[in-house]
């Protein structure tokens, strides 16, 4: 149809008319000469219906004439109503999506509603009937049988409502927070083109810079979300909002692009789901939750370019996807997972046999079955791989079209994999974490086209290496496998790129950085609102300390273990565990308590199992003694500890209100239900989404990726959770800031690593003279045999080993440290390119196996607790308040070194340890923070309750420990009048300090340390 006589008047905008009308006529003019769109009629519009029933009908008759002549047979003059009548009650049933995409059945009559794009050009009935699909861009709409209320803008696809528009102009004092509040308060989602599922599907409020978009009106509670480019664009660094622009609308690409005829009825097809989940209110009363999505526009624009350039390019690039949390990652994913399973090229051929789903969440497995069954309604388009390698390799040599596994499946199945007509797109969640290392590669090795690589191979030898004895053809192979192939695509989803995750996918920039595909930053992300600002309230703490001498003696010890001795002896004090516990505690019961409706909860970070154990053992404690009722704590971590003889485990220690042992698998959801602290110890800092967490206490170490990951645990958004809390007492605000800034908006891989590294490397090796080319010829010539003899590989090994147990202590542990970082830096870099190097290849097998059979250097560990005493000990809060990020381009991170060597072994005297120690965490300190060492002291000393604690448990030990406690502070009162004073006028003082020093010297008679 041919409009620019009909809208040519469009182009002349009146001199001074900068009105909402205008704002319309521009975009209906767009959509009506560029987007596939006619203007539309509002009187057709039936409102008890909400139909244009006109052009549905004549949809209808137009594209299916021998249908409606059967149906007519059946109906006679009552066809028409009898078709919209079973139109209208079969999305009541089953929900307008399904209608539009399965259509409708009635008494053996099946009509289209819609067609779909057809994915290739192949059939020419299939193209034609795309083509009468009837798009409509109809203005000012009365939609309701109640009243005269109109939109703005409708968008009909044959006859039925699928989008609304309220414009809002600025040059008119309004703006789209104004259409919002027209949606939420003058439209009711009662009317019958507002009913959820049955006909408008999304609802845009607009205006000159700005684009929000829900799926669900609600009256007040309707939520609506930004629909945004990203402040420098889609898939560019930068923050909330759209670029500016000088020729067209900053808005402008919502009509441009994804309103579109092409796009709208791709997003129909191929993006919208229900999405079923049940969730529980503040009464605990529980209920289903239905939500329509409707991709973001990151995610839409992701896809749609990687497609595009999978199209062009064909198989074989890799992708790094760097997308925060918050971003919609599980959404993505489906749609691209199942938008590759059906790509063709442009010769109409499909692109890749398989996707496969690299992830470790179970969650996806779900969401991918779930939404993909909606586009498809087929069941078993995607396949789960539980059970074992040779359902995988069955599931990839088939052709399924989606496959979901874990990386841990493929090692064992590379060798099986057939190789004829494989082109595989693998799709990995979080990037870092999986794929990198020896499986990754063999991943690669296991969906490789071998044949062309080694034919590619061959020539860069110069042919030679087609003459190679049968027993090298498996280290060729490898060979090949490494790098990128032909066959191969990957996509990479990640929110924290490591140097390794950007130059194995990223996209080399002609400047020689590594940046990411596609970016959805975690400031965007923030300033969205999509997830919570974790650094927003962070409060720091400052530990002073001195621990002094408690012998005569002086040992030298090894530097490094001595200081990892004496700060874990600090930090497993009762003195510093129960001081935090009760920061912690009360800090919870005043504020985390009344966050989310009384609903929010909080999690600890600790440094070991043994922190988290003794942690939670002082939790109850406090708790029990405060006689506080309102909340109780849970304990997670992995395998055993034995802490004074006693042997721990997660299941052993959590129990249920009711006293049942809560197992391992049960503790989400207990802790989501029943309880409000959940203490770790490297458990749960990832992949844990517990809606209602809202305070984070860490008393650990955090830097780089284990930092952002850690804090994220409490970003997520939830109903009626409007913020966050960090309570750290052992990072600066500082360190804080330094990992996340990597992080908040992209991350550059300053250059790329230089493979020569590795030479570097092996040299330093070849100096020590420990092993010797023929023998690793020889292993090599066993090892890539078609059967490895361990026998004959160990015979290889043994000359080496000797040389190497000659050397002097140093050189092994230099050697031993340079050999194991060429052999991860070698897994690294074979992976994002070819070596073309056999020896280097052969060399790295060896030093592999060298590796494991040579003897480790000896641990060195330090033994100090009954050398040292805690003296002095002050805990003081130093930063409350934001923690603020630097907003730039991009965050550089230097790319892999190969330095060889280990650390030079130190010594020192337990005294200058000691004063290194408390230089750094010491500072003035009063009588007041004395850590009652007077009073332990003169404790310890009476025999007979040092007897009496040998001889009895703790809970008979504490009534005479608190007798022989206050006859002994009564003697100390002069020393230290203002303590005592103090401790004798307040009795929940003296309580607290006799318990907090009882169980220490409790503990320390039974151990024999007095």
């Amino acid at each position: 149809m041919n409009n620019s006589s009909t809208y040519g008047d469009f182009k002349q905008m009146a001199a001074g008319d900068y009105t909402e009308k205008q704002f319309e006529t521009d975009i209906e003019y767009s959509l009506c000469t560029d987007g596939g769109y006619v203007r539309g009629n509002p009187e057709q519009f039936n409102r008890t219906l909400a139909l244009d029933t006109e052009t549905l009908l004549t949809f209808i008759k137009t594209t299916q004439p021998k249908e409606w002549k059967k149906y007519t047979s059946i109906y006679g003059s009552e066809s028409e109503k009898a078709f919209l009548e079973r139109f209208t009650r079969e999305t009541a049933r089953t929900g307008i999506i399904r209608v539009l995409r399965q259509g409708i059945n009635d008494r053996g009559c099946r009509f289209r509603v819609i067609y779909r794009k057809p994915e290739t050009a192949i059939n020419e009935e299939s193209k034609e009937r795309y083509e009468q699909n009837i798009l409509h861009c109809t203005r000012q709409l009365h939609y309701s049988p109640a009243n005269e209320n109109s939109l703005d803008i409708v968008l009909f696809v044959n006859g039925i409502p699928v989008v609304s528009i309220e414009l809002k102009n600025q040059f008119t004092g309004q703006n789209a927070a104004n259409a919002i509040g027209q949606y939420r308060f003058d439209r009711n989602s009662r009317d019958p083109i507002f009913e959820f599922k049955q006909r408008i599907i999304v609802h845009f409020a607009i205006d000159l810079c700005n684009v929000y978009m829900t799926t669900r009106l609600n009256g007040a509670k309707t939520k609506f979300i930004p629909f945004n480019q990203g402040s420098n664009g889609a898939g560019e660094v930068g923050g909330a909002g759209n670029p500016l622009t000088y020729d067209r609308y900053q808005t402008s690409y919502l009509w441009e692009k994804v309103l579109t005829k092409d796009c709208l009825l791709e997003i129909l097809h191929k993006y919208l789901h229900i999405k079923t989940e049940t969730v529980t209110d503040s009464n605990g009363k529980t209920e289903i939750k239905e939500t329509l999505i409707f991709p973001r526009y990151h995610q839409l624009d992701v896809v749609t370019k990687l497609l595009s350039d999978v199209k062009e390019n064909g198989a074989g690039k890799n992708y790094l996807i760097q997308h925060s949390a918050g971003s919609g990652k599980s959404n993505s994913i489906a749609w691209l997972a199942h938008r590759l399973s059906g790509l063709h090229d442009s010769s109409d051929e499909k692109i890749f046999k398989s996707t496969i789903v690299v992830t470790d969440r179970k969650v996806l497995d779900s969401q991918l079955q779930d939404t993909i069954y909606q586009f498809d309604h087929v069941q078993g388009v995607v396949v789960k791989i539980d059970k074992n390698s040779k359902q995988l390799r069955d599931a990839i040599n088939s052709g399924a079209g989606i496959i979901i596994t874990t990386l841990q499946k493929f090692p064992v199945i590379f060798k099986e994999i057939r190789s004829e007509n494989r082109n595989f797109a693998v799709i990995v969640d979080e990037a870092h974490s999986s794929q990198t290392g020896e499986a990754a590669k063999k991943l690669k090795t296991a969906l490789a086209d071998t044949e062309e690589i080694l034919e590619e191979y061959a020539k860069a030898e110069l042919e030679e290496e087609e003459k190679r004895p049968d027993e090298e053809d498996k280290l060729v192979a490898e060979i090949a496998a490494q790098g990128q192939h032909k066959n191969l695509s990957f996509f990479a989803f990640t929110a924290t790129p490591k140097d390794k995750t950007l130059q194995m996918f990223g996209v080399r920039q002609p400047d020689g950085t590594y940046r990411a595909y596609h970016i959805y930053s975690m400031r965007q992300a923030i300033e969205e609102g999509f997830i919570l600002d974790v650094l927003k309230n962070y409060m720091t703490y400052s530990m002073y300390y001195r621990i002094i001498k408690n012998i005569p003696d002086d040992p030298e010890l090894d530097t490094a273990a001595g200081i990892k001795a004496i700060r874990r002896y600090e930090s497993l004090h009762p003195h510093n565990l129960a001081q935090k516990t009760a920061i912690m505690v009360e800090h919870f019961r005043n504020r985390t308590k009344n966050q989310i409706g009384g609903r929010a909860k909080a999690m600890v970070v600790t440094p070991s199992r043994l922190h988290a154990v003794r942690y939670c053992f002082e939790f109850k404690r406090y708790i029990k003694d405060k006689g506080y009722t309102d909340l109780d704590v849970l304990v997670a971590f992995s395998g055993e500890i034995t802490d004074d003889g006693t042997t721990w485990t997660e299941e052993k220690i959590n129990r249920t209100k009711s006293g049942e042992q809560i197992k391992e698998k049960q503790l989400p959801k207990e802790f989501h239900e029943n309880f409000n602290i959940l203490i770790v110890a490297e458990k749960y800092q990832t992949g844990f989404d517990e809606p209602y967490l809202h305070t984070m206490f860490v008393d650990k170490k955090l830097s780089g990726v284990k930092a952002v990951q850690t804090l994220s645990r409490i970003n997520r958004t939830a109903e009626g959770k409007e913020s966050t809390f960090v309570l750290d007492f052992v990072n600066s605000a500082e360190d804080i800031q330094k990992a996340f800034q990597q992080y908040y908006e992209a991350t550059i891989l300053a250059e790329e690593t230089d493979p020569n590294v590795l030479y570097d490397l092996k040299y330093t090796l070849d100096d020590f003279r420990v092993y010797r080319e023929p023998e690793i010829n020889s292993f090599a010539e066993i090892f890539f045999a078609d059967k490895e003899e361990m026998g004959r590989l160990s015979a290889t090994l043994r000359p080496a080993m000797d040389r190497f147990a000659a050397k002097s202590p140093e050189d092994r542990e230099t050697f031993r440290t340079t050999l194991s970082r060429f052999i991860r830096i070698y897994g690294f870099i074979t992976q994002v390119c070819r070596m073309f190097d056999p020896d280097l290849h052969k060399f790295s097998a060896y030093a592999k196996f060298l590796s494991t059979v040579l003897p480790k250097g000896e641990k060195v560990t330090v033994d100090l607790d009954d050398k040292i005493l805690l003296q002095y000990y002050r805990l003081e809060k130093n930063f409350a308040g934001s923690i603020v990020m630097d907003r730039h381009d991009d965050y550089s991170i230097d790319p892999i070194k190969g330095e060889a060597g280990a650390k030079k072994e130190k010594k020192d005297t337990l005294t200058k340890l000691l004063d290194r120690i408390n230089e750094k965490f010491g500072t003035d300190f009063t009588e007041m923070d004395k850590v009652l060492l007077q009073i332990e002291n003169d404790i310890r000393a009476e025999e007979s309750l040092v007897n009496f604690a040998q001889n009895n448990d703790e809970r008979v030990f504490r009534p005479v420990f608190e007798k022989v406690f206050k006859d002994i502070a009564i003697q100390r009162y002069e020393q230290n009048d203002e303590f005592f004073i103090r401790m004798f006028n307040d009795s929940s003082f003296m309580q607290y300090t006799m318990d907090l020093m009882r169980s220490d010297i409790y503990r320390k008679i039974r151990t024999a340390q007095v």
